[in-house]
């Protein structure tokens, strides 16, 4: 089941409120929503949501599992797939 941050929006009388960002952290935020195609007040209220109903946790562990079970493939693959590149790129310190 999805959270309820995936479902259609229903319709309830929405509070306002204000709240003060260093302006770095106001752009970054307005940029990630608008990469996500939403506005920013969706998406600091599916952040919120994400956040308190677990579903964040939930992605985040669902992530480690996928890491966990298949890591060794996933480095393996990014490698094959960076190999025709590193030859032709000029030695980078890193």
């Amino acid at each position: 089941m999805l959270p309820p941050c995936y479902h259609e929006p229903v319709t309830s009388a929405k509070k306002q409120t204000q709240v003060r960002l260093e302006e770095n952290t106001l752009e970054a935020g307005k940029a990630a929503a608008r990469a996500r195609g939403l506005d920013f007040n969706k998406y600091v209220e599916r952040l919120i949501i994400e956040d308190t109903t677990g579903a964040r946790a939930a992605g985040m562990a669902a992530a480690q599992r996928l890491i966990d079970e298949h890591g060794s493939f996933l480095d393996d693959l990014d490698q094959q797939l960076d190999a025709p590149y590193a030859s032709s790129q000029p030695d980078v310190a890193a």
